[in-house]
């Protein structure tokens, strides 16, 4: 009776989030890296609300030269050889909440342009493409495709055919999608002199379910002048026919000028920032000159960025100045020689305002982990993302419905201990067993223990977090952690 009662609860939270948000979509993709980011970085399947967003992007996977999907991560994302079967924990959040889309997303910046415009320019290579995204998800429980081509005709790409190569790729893909019952979208260039190069717009518009526009990077250490990442609008210091395009005002109405549909349009909104070290640190207005990124973050450990966590858990400790743009409706901050565009709850606020009187399809966010999900800065968990869920729910909060606590590793044989309060659990993480080198376990954000052991013949290395083999393992290292 009470396992019956559970489920028809979340069936109905389920059916009421669908009724208040009109259809917007919060599309939220995941960097499923961020799992191996040291301490309060790390990012596991465990962590993420089932509730907070409507759709859930795995990012990434790659494409192959013969038009196949490409596992990046076999062992996080697959359970075979003690992988730690990452893919089947993600989907599994759809048993939680049972409106859940989740997409796999193939692409991002890393993977580059070249293998998707030579796919492309195959029609052989697209349908086996087409084919085998299809397969891909049935396989493994996704709900579609968000093909993350980054970008047609451009980054190596052909120039010439890439444009309508893409458009064609998206139309065959759409009515195979159509016919198995799977979503289809796609992240794309935000600003004109971008977009206008590498999409026909009234044509992949027709062919996508959503368009996830990344209305972010319009500024980073790739520049001689600080500026920030996302501004809402232009600003004084934008002077040239391409400066005042890198907004995001400017961009959704390109984009709306071209035909796409509102309702189809995903406002991307960051959720970090953009630094760089001043020249002058007497100089720190937008515009200043800059010699290079900012110093990396604590969790992502890149010069030039910080996450939202990474910034607020900074300025509990350092005196950060924090100043607001009025022309650009964003804010920014300085310590020194140190200067970051970010955001934070007023800002994407803000955005959301943008978005609600444009009347978009909805939001979404680059990326789920770089909130602060473990609530160090404030009284609640991804503040940020709260402000993105109220505003499309009316001012209403997630529903809190508990989630299945996984084990984190299918390196696991065994798990002997129940949740519970640990007293050896003041730290949230992988922990080595000072015991046994052969066990491990893992702390939650509650303070709840799960042992675990690897596999016969591997040791658990607490360098890696990994079971490994006995040769790369110092136990002695593990009775000292």
């Amino acid at each position: 009776m009470g396992r019956l009662f559970l489920q028809l609860s979340v069936l109905i939270a389920s059916v009421f989030i669908l009724a208040i948000n009109g259809e917007k979509k919060i599309v939220c993709y995941v960097g499923t890296w961020a799992v191996y980011r040291p301490g309060r970085g790390s990012f596991n399947i465990e962590h993420i609300d089932p509730f907070m967003c409507t759709h859930l992007m795995y990012s990434f996977f790659g494409i192959n030269e013969d038009g196949t999907v490409r596992i990046i991560d076999p062992y996080l994302d697959l359970e075979e050889n003690w992988g730690r079967g990452h893919i089947k924990r993600f989907n599994a959040l759809k048993g939680v909440n049972p409106a859940l889309k989740t997409i796999a997303a193939v692409g991002g910046w890393n993977e580059g342009s070249v293998k998707f415009s030579n796919v492309a320019a195959n029609p052989q290579l697209r349908q086996r493409f087409t084919q085998e995204a299809v397969a891909f998800c049935r396989q493994h429980n996704f709900d579609g495709i968000d093909l993350d081509w980054e970008y047609p005709a451009q980054r190596g790409g052909n120039s010439a055919v890439d444009k309508e190569n893409h458009a064609v790729w998206l139309e065959e893909m759409r009515i195979v999608f159509d016919r198995e019952g799977l979503l289809l979208s796609a992240a794309v260039a935000s600003a004109e002199f971008s977009s206008s190069i590498s999409y026909d717009i009234p044509r992949v518009a027709a062919a996508l379910h959503f368009i996830n526009v990344m209305t972010y990077d319009m500024h980073g250490a790739w520049e001689n002048t600080a500026g920030i990442n996302a501004p809402l609008y232009k600003g004084p210091a934008d002077r040239t026919e391409i400066q005042k395009q890198l907004n995001v005002n400017a961009s959704v109405h390109y984009w709306l000028s071209q035909g796409a549909p509102k309702e189809k349009l995903i406002l991307g909104i960051p959720l970090y920032g953009r630094s760089f070290t001043l020249a002058n640190p007497d100089l720190t207005d937008i515009g200043a000159p800059v010699t290079g990124p900012g110093l990396a973050g604590e969790h992502s450990r890149e010069p030039g960025i910080l996450a939202y966590n990474e910034f607020c858990e900074k300025q509990l400790q350092e005196p950060w100045k924090i100043w607001f743009s009025n022309e650009q409706q964003a804010y920014y901050a300085t310590k020194g020689n140190q200067w970051l565009g970010y955001e934070d709850v007023n800002s994407v606020a803000l955005k959301m305002q943008f978005m609600l009187d444009l009347d978009l399809g909805g939001a979404m966010v680059w990326s789920l982990e770089s909130d602060d999900f473990h609530g160090q800065c404030s009284s609640q968990k991804y503040p940020l993302m709260n402000v993105i869920y109220a505003a499309i729910n009316n001012g209403a909060a997630p529903p809190t419905t508990p989630v299945p606590s996984t084990p984190s590793a299918a390196t696991t044989t065994t798990t002997t201990s129940k949740p519970g309060v640990a007293p050896d659990c003041e730290t949230e993480g992988i922990h080595p067993n000072p015991d046994n080198c052969q066990d491990y376990y893992i702390c939650t954000t509650e303070g709840h223990r799960y042992d675990f052991s690897c596999p016969a013949g591997l040791l658990f290395d607490p360098v890696l977090n990994v079971c490994n083999w006995p040769d790369q393992v110092d136990c002695q290292a593990n009775n000292e952690l």
